[in-house]
C-alpha cells in the first residue's frame, strides 16, 4: 500500500476521527514534513483534510473521483483482487488495458478502472455507454486453475458478488438475469463480460469486465435504452458514493474468487440461484442462428445453464442472448 493510501486508511480508521502528525510519522516511518507534503498533495486533488495543532489531521470530505490510493485505503486487505489498482481518466475499454497487462505477464488481481471509456463494450459486441464519472467501469485480471469449460464460474461469481455489493451499499434489491445482467425493478443497472485466453485443457487468464450505471440520469440514456436500463441514482433517488461501492464490489469479488479457487463453487451457485430471476421461467435463447426455447431449471457443476426444452430434452447452455417469456 502506498504512503497516501496508508494516510487515508489511518484517517478513516482513527478512533476519535483524527490522528496526529507524530503518530502518522511513527507509524509510516517518514518525517512529519513528508506527511504534511502528502497531505497537501491530497488536498490539491480535492480531499478536504483539516489540520489542528491540538487534534492533528481529520478527513472531512473526499472528491467524487476515483483514485487508486483512496480505493486501496477503503479496500483493506484482500487475498487477490485489488492488491494492485490502476485508474485512468479515459481509455478505449478497461478490458483492452487488462489484456495488454495479461500478455505482459502481470500477476492476477490487478484491477483497472476508467472514469470514462470511448469504446466500452458489453456481450455480443454491444456498445456500453460510459459517461465521465457517472459509473464504475473496471476490469480484473484473473489466472485461475480452471478448465475452459469451467470459466463461466467466474461470470456466476462476479454477478453474485456484484449484486451483494449493490444490495449492501444501497439497500436496493438487485436480481441477476442469466448470464451477465444485474437488474433492478426489471431494468438493467450493471453487466459483466468475460474474455479469456486458454489452451485445450487449461485457462491462461480471464478478464472480468464490469460496468455499473451508478449516477447516470435518465437523460444520459437514449430514448430506446431508457425502457431497458436504469441507474442506482435513479432507483435510489440520490447520488451514490462510487468509491465506496467500488471498494465493496472488490471485497465481494475477492471473497467469491476465493470460494471458486478452493473448490466451493456450489456455495456460490446456491447464492446465485437465490438472486436469479431467470430460473423457473420460460425463456428463449439465441445462439448464433439457433434459437432454443424452454424452461430455465438450474446450473450444472461447471456453471452452465440447464434448459428443459419444449421437447423435454435437457440442454446445457454456456452463452447466448436471453429473452424471458411473459
Amino acid at each position: 500500500m502506498t504512503i497516501d493510501a496508508q494516510i487515508l486508511s489511518a484517517l478513516r480508521n482513527a478512533e476519535d476521527g483524527s490522528v496526529s502528525g507524530g503518530e502518522l510519522s511513527q507509524r509510516l516511518g517518514i518525517s512529519r514534513a513528508a506527511i504534511w507534503s502528502r497531505i497537501e498533495e491530497m488536498r490539491s486533488l480535492g480531499y478536504e483534510i483539516e489540520a489542528s495543532p491540538h487534534e492533528g489531521y481529520r478527513l472531512r470530505n473526499v472528491p467524487d473521483v476515483l483514485h487508486a490510493d483512496d480505493l486501496l485505503s477503503r479496500l483493506g486487505k484482500t487475498k487477490v483482487i485489488g492488491r494492485d489498482i490502476r485508474v485512468f481518466q479515459e481509455t478505449t475499454s478497461t478490458n483492452d488495458v487488462i489484456e495488454k497487462l495479461a500478455r505482459d505477464g502481470v500477476k492476477e488481481g490487478v484491477v483497472v478502472f476508467a472514469e470514462s471509456q470511448s469504446k466500452g463494450r458489453g456481450r455480443l459486441g454491444r456498445k456500453w455507454v460510459s459517461p465521465l464519472r457517472k459509473g464504475l467501469w473496471f476490469s480484473v485480471l484473473l489466472r485461475p486453475d480452471l478448465r475452459p469449460q469451467e470459466a463461466i464460474q467466474l461470470m456466476i461469481a462476479g454477478a453474485t458478488a456484484l449484486a451483494r455489493a449493490i444490495r449492501d451499499e444501497t439497500g436496493l434489491s438487485p436480481e441477476i438475469k442469466w448470464p451477465n445482467d444485474i437488474l433492478i425493478n426489471g431494468r438493467k443497472v450493471a453487466g459483466l463480460l468475460t474474455e479469456l485466453s486458454a489452451e485445450l485443457d487449461h485457462v491462461n487468464y480471464i478478464i472480468l469486465g464490469i460496468g455499473v450505471d451508478v449516477n447516470l440520469n435518465a437523460s444520459d440514456f437514449s430514448s430506446e435504452l431508457r425502457k431497458l436500463a436504469t441507474s442506482l441514482k435513479i432507483e435510489k433517488g440520490h447520488s451514490i458514493d462510487r468509491a465506496s461501492l467500488a471498494a465493496a464490489a472488490l471485497r465481494e469479488l475477492d471473497a467469491d474468487y476465493a470460494r471458486i479457487t478452493t473448490g466451493h463453487f456450489e456455495a456460490v451457485s446456491d447464492e446465485w440461484e437465490e438472486l436469479c430471476s431467470t430460473l423457473g421461467r420460460n425463456i428463449g435463447i439465441r445462439i448464433g442462428d439457433r434459437v432454443l426455447q424452454g424452461r430455465a431449471e438450474s446450473l450444472d457443476s461447471d456453471g452452465a445453464l440447464l434448459l428443459r426444452t419444449q421437447h423435454g430434452r435437457l440442454e446445457r447452455i454456456i452463452g447466448g442472448d436471453v429473452t424471458v417469456k411473459k
